[in-house]
C-alpha cells in the first residue's frame, strides 16, 4: 500500500506541495518532539513540515533539519517547508521571517503564510522580545486600530521577490478576505490554511478556493485536543470498511479532496507508522461532507478570531 506522504498537488506557481504535512505545535517536551520529527522524516518519509514563529518550535526543528540534511539521507530540496508570520509583526514581517530562517537554519522556505488576517499592536517585553498577543491591564487584546491585514500580505510578496520564500499564502482567510486580497493586490494566494475536517468541511470556501486555484490546508484535522473527530461514528465505520484507523480515514478524506492534511503528534511510534494512501471512494467523501454540513463544529476558537466572520463560530 502506498503512503500518504507520497501524495502531492500543484500550487498556482506550478510547484508541488505534499498533501500530508507534519504539524509542529509543541504538545510536550522538546526531546520527544524532536524525535518525532526525525522519525517523520527518516522513517515515515514525510516531505512537508508546517511550522510558525508563534509555535516556538523552530529552533528545535532547525536542529533536526541540520542533523538530517548533514546525514545525507534527505536533501533540503526534497522537503517542503512552511513557516508563518504572526499578526504582532503585521507591518514588519521581515523581522519575524528572518528569525524563522535563522532558527530553522535555512536559506529559504517553500511557503510563507500570513498567520491571521488581523493586526496586533507592537509591544515588547523588558528583554525587547515582541509580545505575541499584547493585552491591556484588563486582559483585553490590543489590536492596532490603524492596521490593515493586507499590509502584511503585500510585504510578504516582496519577500518572495527576494527569493527567500518560493510561495506566499494566507491562513484563516474567509471568502470575503480572499476576494479583497485578489482584487487589491492582483496576486492570488498559493494556499489558505484553515480549520477543516469532517465536522467543518466549509464547502463554500472549498468550492471558492477550487475555482481560484488556491490550495486549502487543513489544520487540526483530528479536532485538536483529545482528537474528537476520531470518535465520529461515521469515521469509525469507514475505518472498519477500509481496515485502517480512524485517523487514516480523516487524512485520506482530506487528501481525496486535494486538501493538505496537517496532523500533529509527539508519539514517536505513531509517527513512524505514517498514514496509508487509500483508494478513498467518492461516496465516502460525500458522506463525510454531508455529516459535517449537518453537524458543524469548530474546535479552534481563539479569541482574536471571534469577529472575522468564520463559518460556524457560534
Amino acid at each position: 500500500m502506498s503512503s500518504a506522504s507520497e501524495a502531492t498537488t500543484k500550487l498556482n506557481s506550478g510547484d508541488s506541495i505534499p498533501l500530508l504535512g507534519f504539524g509542529t505545535v509543541l504538545t510536550g517536551e522538546p526531546g520527544p518532539f524532536k524525535e518525532s520529527l526525525k522519525a517523520a522524516l527518516l522513517v515515515a518519509n514525510y516531505r512537508h513540515i508546517d511550522t510558525a514563529w508563534y509555535y516556538g518550535t523552530e529552533p528545535y526543528i532547525g536542529e533536526v533539519l541540520r542533523e538530517v540534511f548533514d546525514s545525507g539521507k534527505v536533501k533540503r530540496e526534497e522537503v517542503f517547508i512552511t513557516t508563518k508570520v504572526w499578526p504582532c509583526y503585521w507591518n514588519d514581517p521581515e523581522n519575524s521571517f528572518n528569525t524563522s530562517l535563522k532558527d530553522l537554519q535555512l536559506d529559504y522556505v517553500d511557503l510563507l503564510l500570513q498567520h491571521w488576517p488581523i493586526c496586533f499592536q507592537k509591544v515588547e517585553d523588558v528583554e525587547g522580545t515582541r509580545v505575541p498577543v499584547p493585552k491591556d491591564q484588563f486582559g483585553n487584546i490590543l489590536f492596532d486600530k490603524d492596521g490593515d491585514y493586507l499590509t502584511m500580505y503585500r510585504k510578504l510578496l516582496k519577500i518572495k521577490d527576494s527569493g527567500k520564500a518560493k510561495n506566499i499564502g494566507v491562513s484563516n482567510y474567509t471568502i470575503e478576505m480572499l476576494e479583497r486580497v485578489i482584487k487589491e493586490t492582483g496576486v492570488t494566494p498559493a494556499t489558505n490554511q484553515v480549520e477543516m475536517h469532517p465536522h467543518l468541511p466549509q464547502l463554500d470556501l472549498y468550492k471558492y478556493c477550487k475555482e481560484k486555484g488556491i490550495v486549502l490546508e487543513a489544520y487540526s484535522p483530528l479536532g485538536s485536543n483529545g482528537a474528537p473527530n476520531l470518535k465520529i461514528p461515521l469515521v469509525q465505520d469507514l475505518a472498519k470498511k477500509y481496515n485502517v484507523g480512524p485517523a487514516d480515514i480523516i487524512v485520506n478524506y482530506l487528501i481525496a479532496k486535494d486538501i493538505v492534511a496537517l496532523p500533529r503528534s509527539s508519539n514517536v511510534e505513531r509517527v513512524k507508522k505514517g498514514y496509508p494512501l487509500l483508494d478513498f471512494k467518492r461516496e465516502d467523501v460525500e458522506a463525510l461532507d454531508k455529516f459535517g454540513s449537518e453537524n458543524p463544529k469548530r474546535f479552534i476558537r481563539d479569541p482574536w478570531g471571534k469577529n472575522l466572520g468564520f463559518e460556524h463560530w457560534d
